[in-house]
């Protein structure tokens, strides 16, 4: 029974990283931290320059991953521990998705083809369309909204039948 709580703590703190990644994304990096996210909108790595200054959010995303890990093993609260798992989990999977796949900082695969792998690209691409704190859209990663499963083209005709 223990070992299925664990895992159930595991699965929803990687369920609620989402959450806090979306909030985090659009409310502190289009925020108040914006000074460091800007450069993520304007990519200098595919001009020789492989790290950006948005790269800092990686320590401080990492940072309370680290800190639940280190007391869940430190302290007679060892369910902490699986929080730092979800929470690395999470990062590992943002990691995966964000930069080797959607920005190809490294070639490890390509070839993803699905309809969920394409909406994901296409709400990535609408939230890098603008390239100002403002007015942005999609700021999360794996939840995407039902419009990006359908093609760029569909949209402004959903749109305009919405307005109608």
């Amino acid at each position: 029974m223990t070992a299925l709580i664990y895992i159930l703590i595991t699965l929803a703190t990687v369920c609620a990283m989402e959450f806090v990644a979306w909030f985090t994304h659009k409310y502190v990096m289009h925020g108040i931290l914006w000074s460091w996210h800007e450069d993520h909108h304007k990519p200098h790595f595919k001009e020789g320059k492989f790290f950006e200054k948005n790269d800092l959010f990686f320590l401080v995303f990492a940072t309370p991953g680290i800190a639940c890990i280190l007391t869940g093993t430190m302290t007679p609260h060892f369910w902490v521990f699986f929080i730092g798992l979800g929470i690395t989990i999470y990062g590992a999977i943002y990691f995966l998705i964000h930069d080797v796949y959607i920005h190809q900082r490294f070639e490890w695969f390509r070839q993803l083809d699905s309809r969920y792998s394409r909406a994901i690209l296409r709400a990535h691409g609408a939230h890098h369309a603008k390239q100002t704190k403002e007015d942005g859209e999609s700021f999360g990663l794996l939840i995407v909204a039902r419009k990006y499963f359908k093609k760029r083209s569909e949209w402004s005709r959903q749109t305009s039948q919405s307005n109608s």
